[in-house]
């Protein structure tokens, strides 16, 4: 028996691999690019999974390469960007899955604004946008400043402006006009406070925290991720606070079953929703939760795809594990990527760190202002979240990409 996943997160490949033999069936991976898995690839021993490859963005190539695949037991998907046609085939060859409407509601963040605004859930609403002379004075009227411009669709932090005064507005408003949006431009009001994410497991409404993870982005009006570490630490009646915050969040999003990755800013008020993605979290967040947490939480992944209740959100978890954090190591410019200066000096440092490169020299950098710029991850342990961030960043400033020619 098989388990399919249409694409997946560029790290994870070896984890899910792992789980789904646990579980009694073989994975194949649907991609339409596998250089995207070339490090988690290299790394699998021969034959550790299935890779077939088709075009992902041609919904008929996949749906016939779906068919095709040996025993199909499961479809999974990890991505944002496929998890509507995922929750589609999955309906379509009677597999366990999600609403197909409940996560067309999920991949649209001004619609989630929306349900949660409407329930007392979000003090700030979602405005659209419009196009023209008009834009700037829809936002003032209705948002006000400061505010955040978003794509509804968008994905890795792509198309967020954070805008402070009118001048700041009308310049993110121009940029707007010249990006390729997935979805349309909207406006909600800015959130005061630090970025975090919680983790969860779900089933049939019923959602398990398994941790929260803190975030920090780019000083920058343009958003762009830089590090993040796992487990914070909580008070305990805070953590409590936020677990039942985010199961509400959840429900009134539609999603009742597998996992999420709840971006969230602790304001002085409380738990305030920057989005919704229901998956785990990208980058290292899953190998991280994996280490931390004492089990290959991929297992539950599997379950869920075959339509059984997860035994992650029952089991208890190992609490005293290692932190960690991690740190984006992005080039300064675009251009050709030839390869990184400082790698050798990483075993130097403290934290056992571990070096994993998203790109490979000779590969363009056409991007360098959100994730698509970013070359490799410097990850790191210790006790503490804290102690590990700071340990991880450490190390990373001494990688620096060098990058020559242009796009």
């Amino acid at each position: 028996m098989t388990i399919a996943a249409l694409e997946s997160l560029s790290f994870g490949l070896g984890r899910m691999a792992e789980a789904a033999a646990e579980t009694g069936h073989r994975l194949c991976l649907l991609t339409g690019d596998r250089s995207v898995y070339r490090h988690e690839l290299a790394t699998l021993p021969s034959g550790a999974l299935t890779v077939v490859e088709v075009d992902t963005h041609d919904p008929r190539a996949t749906r016939r390469a779906l068919a095709e695949v040996p025993s199909l037991a499961g479809l999974i998907n990890t991505t944002d960007t496929w998890s509507e046609v995922g929750a589609t085939l999955a309906a379509e060859f009677g597999l366990p899955g999600p609403d197909p409407e409940a996560v067309r509601l999920l991949r649209d963040k001004r619609r989630v604004r929306e349900a949660l605004h409407a329930r007392g859930m979000s003090r700030s609403s979602a405005v659209a946008v419009p196009s023209g002379p008009e834009a700037a004075g829809a936002v003032l009227r209705e948002v006000g400043l400061p505010a955040v411009l978003k794509d509804s669709a968008g994905t890795s932090s792509r198309n967020v402006w954070i805008v402070h005064d009118e001048e700041a507005l009308h310049r993110a408003l121009a940029e707007c006009g010249r990006a390729s949006l997935m979805g349309t431009l909207f406006a909600e009001a800015f959130l005061a406070g630090p970025l975090y994410s919680a983790e969860t497991i779900s089933w049939e409404g019923a959602t398990r925290l398994l941790g929260v993870l803190s975030r920090q982005t780019s000083r920058e009006n343009v958003v762009r991720e830089e590090a993040a570490a796992f487990p914070v630490a909580l008070p305990v009646e805070e953590r409590a606070g936020i677990e039942a915050w985010v199961g509400r969040v959840l429900a009134a999003s539609g999603h009742r079953d597998g996992f999420a990755h709840v971006e969230f800013i602790l304001t002085a008020r409380g738990p305030e929703l920057v989005e919704v993605n229901r998956r785990i979290g990208g980058a290292l967040v899953g190998e991280v939760l994996c280490r931390t947490l004492g089990t290959n939480v991929y297992t539950a992944m599997m379950e869920v795809a075959l339509g059984r209740r997860p035994r992650l959100l029952d089991a208890p978890l190992y609490a005293d594990g290692p932190a960690y954090g991690f740190v984006l190591v992005y080039a300064d410019r675009p251009g050709v990527l030839k390869g990184w200066h400082g790698l050798d000096e990483l075993a130097a440092f403290p934290g056992s760190v571990e070096w994993y490169p998203t790109r490979e020299p000779g590969e363009t950098l056409a991007h360098v202002g959100d994730q698509r710029g970013c070359t490799g991850i410097v990850l790191a342990a210790a006790a503490t979240a804290e102690l590990a961030q700071h340990r991880a960043w450490s190390a990373a400033v001494r990688v620096r990409p060098v990058v020559a020619g242009t796009p």
